[in-house]
């Protein structure tokens, strides 16, 4: 199931724990002993998400944990930060994983997010080798939809690829893992940052090589495609950013193309088009399309453990503050 309903944040019981002081940005509802860890279902590079059970009500969420220590050695708080502030803002859009809330301990930052169980698209990616055109077209349409979003809300994106793009129990596109997004930019402004994934269709086992492709290599479409699905892929591989489909209007380039011609865009926001590929799901604890290297792998107890107050440091919730959030009222 993947948008269990939140708990109520203002009947949560309260424990000891609950007077840790983790300064102004705490969220005095939320502890990690409120849940039961379940099964690991994703890594990354600054910790783990783990399918967790919320004790009182029995709904499943995904439960990002992230270690403060190496977060503040890479120095990337900003980048959990703007995670954040992104994910306050999705909430409103079909397509966009949500959270629920979020809290902080000593030690950790758990972000508790909607549970997600249809597996990643480059899971099934890999299984199948390949998608037909109106399957690759329905989920593209999503992705767009979400992705024009956030262009909407300045914010822009960065780390596009089939990892970070789920689907959910029903078959709809979830985009994932707003570490890289960027907030506040401008319809003609551009970043300096080097970050991403650069992946086919320009491959080469040599990176500075496939830099290289990038930059300078003309697009080599292999297989068999309509006129139209080379066009798009043309136009937004586009060497020339300014001529790059989508540079002048954004999304409403993009929805306007004949490639998406047999997409009623207001149906598929509505989640009115019924998904090509059904993950046949059997409930939340069906982990069938999860990497069994993740699921296999026991949940370590430091995900709950109370820390040890004596031998932290203020520095690093100092770090994180207004990192907590606990929301007034959920729909």
């Amino acid at each position: 199931m993947d948008n269990s309903k939140s708990p109520g944040d203002n009947s949560t019981p309260t424990s000891p724990t609950d007077n840790i002081n983790l300064g102004p940005s705490a969220n005095p509802n939320a502890k990690p002993t409120d849940f039961d860890f379940l099964k690991i279902i994703g890594k990354g590079s600054f910790g783990k998400v783990v399918l967790a059970k919320y004790k009182s009500d029995g709904s499943f969420y995904a439960v990002k944990v992230l270690q403060k220590k190496f977060i503040l050695k890479k120095k990337e708080q900003n980048h959990i930060m703007a995670e954040r502030n992104v994910l306050l803002k999705n909430v409103k859009h079909p397509f966009l994983v949500g959270l629920h809330y979020s809290f902080q301990t000593k030690e950790k930052l758990y972000f508790v997010l909607d549970y997600v169980n249809g597996g990643e698209l480059f899971f099934h990616l890999q299984r199948e080798r390949c998608f037909c055109e109106p399957r690759a077209r329905f989920y593209a349409a999503e992705m767009a939809s979400a992705v024009g979003y956030l262009h909407s809300l300045n914010i822009i994106y960065r780390d596009l690829k089939p990892e970070n793009i789920l689907l959910d129990c029903q078959g709809h596109i979830v985009l994932t893992d707003f570490g890289l997004c960027k907030e506040g930019m401008e319809p003609e402004e551009t970043t300096s940052t080097f970050c991403g994934t650069p992946e086919p269709p320009f491959y080469s086992r040599d990176v500075s090589q496939m830099y290289d492709n990038i930059l300078h290599k003309p697009l080599h479409i292999q297989g068999t495609k309509t006129i139209a699905a080379c066009d798009i892929l043309q136009g937004l591989l586009h060497k020339d950013q300014k001529k790059r489909l989508g540079a002048k209007t954004d999304f409403l380039e993009i929805k306007n193309h004949v490639f998406f011609s047999p997409i009623n865009w207001d149906d598929l926001y509505h989640k009115r088009i019924t998904p090509p590929f059904d993950p046949k799901v059997a409930g939340p604890a069906d982990l069938r399309h999860f990497d069994p290297q993740f699921t296999q792998e026991a949940v370590s107890s430091s995900i709950i453990r109370t820390p040890d107050l004596s031998a932290s440091s203020s520095s690093a919730t100092d770090a994180f503050l207004g990192f907590s959030y606990a929301p007034n009222d959920e729909n």
